[in-house]
């Protein structure tokens, strides 16, 4: 049975975890003992060096070092420039994870071939393709990229088998998600999901920096902007990430700032911090509102629990804003580690569960999709899983309770809307909306649409995303993703009948067909996205991958 790994692939630190012989996520440390390590890629010469190492030369030679690269994570136009070659983002990201995989094996005494990597809830289906690419570039098999929130809901749901709904609040480094749960015994169900993957700790750092330059002009009377220098700009940001860790435990942080042989001496106080990052905070209490409206909807108008993950969750503000707004003490639940453990504990339960499911196959001569479905519906007999239980737990060296604990439904819900551009009543472009935010996945929807004008020859078939729960929404809310071209019968008349259906998987990957009824034409495709590395340069950033050392 292949073991599976989950990686929190995170926009400050990654982490890597597998599932221990009882059922137990463990975390992997790296080669220099840390649990965690920074989302930092140090160019150095021929070599590609990831984590502390690279944090700490990025003062030193800022040209040669990129942070916080899931940010750019699907966007075509993003390109890191050395030694005269361009990097996509997801190349860039698959040295981290090579990083992450080579110190896990090096641990461990094993070959690593099968991940499930993390990424937020609020990607879209480029940032996503764009993730599963990275894992791809470092020669990894991606079993499935699921969902941030989701995957924390996995890790806590191991301890609990009293039935919550929880509310997982997720601030990281670089992006803010927040998920409604339903979390029983044996099912975890999103509810809702929404945030910002432009919100995150960089965001906080960002206003500690500013202000600090502000007070360096005011302190020493020089004018320049000491930000245009890269490596006082570099200095500070690491600087910033210091200050408000200190700010986390204690009242005051005293810092010192030298820049062209003047220094000033800063006093930060929390009270400060809170003044100048308030607005990033209520941020992200708007968004939680946003998305219990939208779980009301579902008819979710309570929670039991507030869970904070992702590192920047630590700040004290965050607890406090929670108590004060919703009368809730938070959970911080394990901030820097959920994410990966869930993920691995995600992994491991797919693994587990296909083999339990070809056990009962063979047993019973049936099907593994009726199997499957059986046990989705609780309808095979507890008896015959029993059995192949036993024997998975005695082949493979996990518990039987373990084993038998593998067979836990989780359920998604999709973080965008998906739809096509058509024309209303006044001849008015767009976006007609077929799949609806925080529907469940998989999902499949089909609308009947009609063609525009007589002897049309073809439909040109936009795809659109956007961000909205509305049916028919303004073209300008949409991201255009992809389009298919239909080619018509001749001599149709105006209007008619041509259905569209979108079909999502469980991965957020789009499927698209459309049919017109007199001849019967349909065309199929996948969304393939425009944003992400592909065709040459991805073949060229495989090959380039094998000859870089990475450590």
């Amino acid at each position: 049975m292949n073991e599976i790994f989950g990686i929190d692939l995170g926009t400050t630190y990654s982490c890597i975890s597998y599932v221990d012989e009882y059922g137990r996520p463990v975390v992997v440390p790296n080669a220099e003992n840390e649990r965690i390590t920074p989302s930092v890629v140090f160019f150095d010469g021929d070599n590609v060096i990831v984590g502390d190492v690279a944090k700490e030369n990025s003062k030193m030679y800022p040209e040669d070092v990129v942070s916080f690269v899931k940010r750019s994570m699907g966007d075509e136009n993003f390109y890191f420039e050395h030694g005269g070659k361009n990097y996509h983002a997801e190349e860039i990201s698959s040295f981290i994870l090579r990083k992450l995989i080579s110190d896990a094996e090096n641990n461990l005494g094993q070959k690593i071939n099968d991940v499930v990597i993390t990424c937020p809830a609020y990607f879209g289906i480029n940032e996503r393709e764009a993730t599963k690419l990275a894992g791809e570039i470092a020669g990894l098999n991606v079993k499935a990229i699921i969902n941030e929130p989701t995957a924390a809901a996995v890790a806590y749901g191991v301890d609990y088998d009293k039935d919550k709904v929880v509310l997982v609040y997720d601030l990281g480094g670089g992006t803010f998600d927040v998920t409604m749960i339903d979390v029983k015994k044996d099912s975890i169900k999103v509810i809702c999901t929404g945030g910002d993957h432009n919100l995150g700790g960089k965001d906080w750092d960002d206003a500690l920096i500013a202000y600090m330059a502000e007070q360096y002009k005011e302190i020493t009377g020089n004018d320049k902007d000491i930000l245009e220098d890269p490596e006082t700009c570099q200095e500070l940001q690491l600087l910033a990430e210091r200050v408000k860790k200190t700010l986390s435990q204690r009242e005051k942080a005293p810092i010192s700032i030298n820049y062209e042989g003047e220094r000033a001496k800063i006093e930060i106080t929390r009270q400060k911090f809170n003044e100048l990052t308030y607005d990033l905070l209520q941020r992200t209490v708007n968004l939680m509102d946003d998305m219990l409206k939208e779980a009301a909807k579902k008819n979710y108008t309570s929670f039991d629990e507030i869970l904070l993950v992702g590192g920047s969750s630590r700040m004290p503000q965050v607890e406090e804003i929670i108590k004060n707004k919703y009368n809730i003490e938070p959970k911080v639940f394990d901030p820097d580690e959920a994410v990966s453990k869930g993920a691995a504990l995600y992994g491991w339960k797919l693994s587990v569960n296909d083999e339990l499911v070809r056990r009962i196959s063979e047993e019973t001569g049936k099907d593994i999709e009726d199997i499957k479905k059986s046990i989705d519906e609780k309808s095979i007999d507890e008896n015959v899983v029993e059995a192949a239980a036993k024997r998975v737990a005695d082949d493979t060296g996990y518990t039987l309770s373990a084993v038998k604990a593998s067979n836990v439904k989780v359920v998604n819900v999709v973080s965008k809307s998906f739809g096509v551009v058509t024309y209303n009543n006044e001849e008015k472009e767009v976006v007609y909306n077929l799949i609806i935010k925080n529907s469940e996945v998989p999902y499949e929807f089909t609308e009947r649409f009609g063609t525009r004008e007589e002897n049309q020859e073809n439909v040109m078939i936009k795809i659109v995303e956007d961000e909205l729960s509305d049916k028919i929404v303004d073209i300008a809310y949409g991201n255009e993703i992809g389009e298919a071209e239909l080619v018509l019968p001749e001599n149709l008349p105006k209007n008619s009948p041509v259905d569209i259906t979108f079909k999502l998987n469980e991965e957020g990957r789009l499927e698209i067909k459309a049919i017109e009824a007199v001849e019967k034409r349909e065309i199929s495709t996948s969304i393939e996205t425009s944003s992400v590395i592909k065709g040459k340069d991805l073949e060229e950033a495989k090959e380039r991958n094998k000859n870089i050392e990475v450590s």
